[in-house]
């Protein structure tokens, strides 16, 4: 039998998919013992790579509905803590109790106005370079929130810049018997006012 492409070479394969006859030249080896004429081999090596691709979608497809069916205890947990932070930030910014009025009556509290007077001293350094005002109401309005009206609460303290510690303040009339406070940068101090039962 003669190779149908070379008529005068004798033919050593037939075409596994067509049955022509090939000589060593003419056949392709597509797969272990099978051999294809030329244009057998291309459509067997396109259909083989149709079925991959096809193949590899048909994977890939499963994987992702696999993927969407994997909904774990992790996944639920952050859905709900996520909806339970939007619901706090919820509360905190459009609902909850309305803030307390500022009318506080510092008079009676002298204590709670020392303290704020003290905070102001300390934003007043920082913010102007280490240096304590001359006097308290330098403080107003810029680092103590303080109208007009509210200025007399002032006059129960008592404020002395000094050279080196930085500032004293204290009550101007601490109660007899309790203990007075002193603050400075340096830390608050307590003195014993006379004339009370405290021990």
């Amino acid at each position: 039998m003669q190779c149908k492409h070379h008529p005068d070479r004798r033919a050593d394969q037939l075409c596994t998919s067509c049955g022509i006859p090939l000589c060593d030249e003419c056949s392709e080896e597509g797969m272990p013992g099978k051999y294809f004429c030329f244009e057998c081999a291309i459509q067997n090596s396109l259909s083989q790579a149709g079925t991959t691709m096809q193949d590899q979608k048909n994977r890939a497809s499963k994987k992702r509905k696999k993927r969407k069916k994997k909904w774990g205890l992790f996944q639920y947990f952050v859905i709900v803590c996520t909806i339970l932070i939007l619901a706090m930030w919820a509360f905190i910014l459009f609902g909850g109790e309305e803030p307390p009025a500022a009318s506080m009556d510092l008079s009676k509290q002298p204590r709670i106005l020392l303290f704020m007077v003290d905070s102001a001293l300390k934003r007043f350094a920082h913010y102007e370079g280490n240096i304590y005002p001359e006097k308290i109401t330098d403080l107003i309005p810029k680092y103590l929130s303080f109208n007009e009206g509210d200025l007399f609460h002032l006059t129960i303290l008592s404020y002395e810049r000094v050279t080196g510690l930085g500032y004293r303040l204290s009550l101007s009339e601490p109660r007899p018997g309790e203990l007075d406070i002193v603050i400075s940068p340096k830390g608050i101090e307590y003195q014993l006012v006379p004339g009370g039962g405290a021990t």
